[in-house]
């Protein structure tokens, strides 16, 4: 059986990092599968280049974190990656004009990918060296990621929350693939018949996502709205 992939996108500053690793460690106690994550190839790339990338360097970063990705995927039964191609294809459009790469990285995404987690915008945005480029590129970047993920038909999940919270909601997301990969272990099996009981009592009130009740006042909120 191929390896299960969590692919974790969104703007810059909104936790990707830490929620794959948190992410990661909770799906190995809570199912004992064998889990690893994959760091962003970008933060790699800008560390040992000591600058952003250029144009076309764009194709070569998304190619490096679609390999890691799929290396990971060798010997690991669940794969938390930090970001996919898709994000470079969004960032190279935002900060280039350039729409080349959306597709490849789109048909990648599709075929490797199982569920894809879109972290909000409900974290305070924090300064991180060269790779960052500032609270007010996050809103757009944001709007840009989601239209992308609309024109692929590539369906997705709004992880929010602060700690912990943020955590449990990217593990009720996953919970349903996951149940699927081997017999749960308690602290799984009890989270998927919680949320399950309560799904008949959630109204569906916002077309963006399936957190209506942070999500449209975050996003107003961000907007300045």
């Amino acid at each position: 059986m191929k390896a299960f992939v969590i692919a974790l996108l969104g703007a810059e500053s909104t936790g990707k990092t830490d929620l794959a690793q948190a992410l990661c460690q909770r799906i190995a106690t809570e199912t004992g599968l064998k889990c690893q994550w994959v760091p962003e190839a970008l933060r790699a790339w800008c560390e040992a280049a000591q600058r952003t990338p250029l144009p076309h360097e764009q194709a070569a970063i998304a190619q490096a974190q679609h390999a890691s990705i799929e290396a990971a995927s060798q010997h690991a039964e669940v794969v938390v990656c930090d970001t996919t191609g898709l994000m470079t294809s969004v960032y190279s459009q935002w900060f280039f004009q350039d729409s080349s790469l959306e597709a490849a990285c789109a048909q990648w995404h599709r075929q490797h990918v199982d569920v894809t987690l879109l972290s909000a915008l409900d974290l305070p945005w924090i300064p991180d060296g060269i790779q960052r480029d500032g609270a007010h590129v996050r809103v757009p970047v944001d709007d840009a990621l989601r239209q992308a993920l609309s024109r692929q038909h590539i369906p997705w999940s709004l992880v929010a929350g602060l700690g912990q919270a943020r955590v449990q909601a990217a593990m009720d997301a996953v919970a349903t693939g996951l149940r699927v990969r081997s017999a749960p272990r308690a602290g799984l099996l009890t989270r998927l018949i919680e949320r399950d009981a309560g799904a008949e009592g959630r109204a569906w009130r916002c077309e963006h996502c399936d957190v209506p009740e942070c999500e449209h006042r975050m996003l107003q909120q961000a907007r300045g709205r």
